[in-house]
């Protein structure tokens, strides 16, 4: 058994975000594009001595934020191996880089590292389709924190296709005062859609040409996301965030995800720097940060073997 695991997960921001009518199982139908992009946690996992069962630590920016009992995703990520031999008496200790309730799964990207951590920690010898399956029962953005790169994502999430990608595109990303919380943002979306006919989500063939032609200018014009009007009703401030992008010549602004960070497509590294800049100038935001993707999902970084 190895002394200690290392895995690094990256964020996510959603290229396209479809959201189909309400179905009688709770949720919507999805059909998005993912894209891993480099802001990261870093998951460490020790075995303990057989009965202390689960400590979860977690460390940097929001960290107060997030539960310490079972129903962290990380936590449910072990508890759920359990069934193929995991041991239940692991330490986790999560250090946080992918902002808290941003909108960019750092959550299911924990839970996703905590799958690969637990898998090497203990010798699982799981393969990536095993792991996949298990993630889908854990949230629907767990199956691409683990794939990582550029995906097609249907169903709620879960089913994945790879995107053909061309090239890596520069990010800035604009994080809000404070979280917003998911189930809020499809309630809302819920209630504007009332009365009206939602059509089922598609992918939107412009976004992936492209990705394929390696064309950022129409990338940018492509962005969608059916959170961003809700997102928007419940944070109107982010209406003002989104203009300034366009203000600085953003190739295209987005919320990411159910929000309320938002993503900002650059033309390359320096309009990156000078959109930062610019959004660290206005006040609008909390901080701003840059990344580029795509990226790959949750990996081994670093592993200590017993001595």
């Amino acid at each position: 058994m190895l002394a200690s695991v290392t895995v690094r997960a990256p964020a996510k921001v959603n290229l396209a975000l479809g959201v189909g009518p309400l179905r009688p199982d709770g949720y919507h139908g999805l059909a998005t594009v993912f894209h891993a992009v480099g802001l990261y946690d870093d998951l460490v996992a020790t075995p303990l001595p057989e009965g202390c069962g689960l400590q979860l630590v977690v460390e940097g920016e929001g960290a107060g934020q997030i539960p310490l009992d079972g129903t962290n995703l990380a936590a449910r990520a072990v508890a759920a191996l359990e069934a193929y031999g995991a041991r239940p008496d692991i330490s986790l200790t999560i250090r946080k880089g992918i902002p808290v309730a941003g909108g960019m799964a750092g959550g299911s990207a924990d839970a996703a590292a905590a799958l690969v951590a637990t898998d090497a920690l203990f010798d699982l010898g799981l393969g990536k389709e095993q792991l996949l399956d298990v993630a889908a029962t854990l949230g629907s953005d767990v199956p691409f924190a683990l794939h990582g790169g550029t995906a097609i994502g249907s169903d709620a999430g879960t089913r994945l296709t790879t995107a053909l990608v061309r090239g890596s595109y520069h990010w800035v990303f604009a994080l809000a005062e404070e979280g917003l919380a998911t189930p809020l943002v499809y309630r809302e979306f819920d209630r504007l859609s009332a009365g009206h006919d939602v059509p089922e989500p598609v992918v939107p063939d412009a976004l992936m040409a492209a990705l394929r032609a390696g064309d950022a200018a129409a990338l940018g014009k492509a962005l969608r996301n059916d959170l961003q009007q809700p997102a928007v009703h419940l944070r109107p401030h982010l209406a003002q965030v989104l203009s300034i992008g366009h203000e600085y010549g953003a190739l295209g602004g987005v919320v990411s995800g159910s929000g309320p960070t938002c993503a900002f497509l650059a033309r390359d590294d320096a309009h990156a720097v000078d959109l930062a800049v610019a959004f660290s100038a206005s006040g609008v935001c909390r901080t701003v940060k840059r990344a580029i993707g795509p990226v790959p999902g949750a990996r081994v970084v670093d592993h200590r073997s017993e001595a």
